[in-house]
């Protein structure tokens, strides 16, 4: 569920390992991001997240709290606002840092 703080979205936790998993045996993308509540990085990430699951609705997106070390190692994500998109069970793109709405639609639109 999301928290909104002066039109920032500050709380956006929704990962699920077997929801993860059914939707990568499925065949469809997923779009995961590592996510800290005092990440200004993080919290723009998520406004945009927002908008990017209406505009990808074939597209799985989902977060997790960078300080969950089990989701962090299965990701092997080990820096916040990291964002990691997966097709056909397998990474096949990464960004670390990236905020700018722009940036975050054609890194998903070149890997779909």
């Amino acid at each position: 569920m999301a928290e909104i703080w002066y039109g920032y979205i500050v709380k956006d936790v929704n990962f699920n390992k077997e929801t993860f998993l059914k939707a990568q045996a499925d065949g469809k993308i997923v779009v995961v991001k590592s996510y800290n509540k005092y990440c200004f990085t993080c919290i723009k990430q998520s406004t945009v997240f927002k908008e990017a699951k209406k505009d990808f609705n074939n597209i799985v997106f989902m977060s997790f709290k960078q300080s969950d070390k089990d989701i962090s190692e299965f990701f092997k994500i080990n820096r916040r606002s990291t964002i990691v998109i997966y097709k056909d069970n397998q990474e096949i793109a990464r960004s670390i840092g990236e905020s700018d709405k722009s940036e975050i639609y054609s890194l998903i639109k070149k890997n779909i």
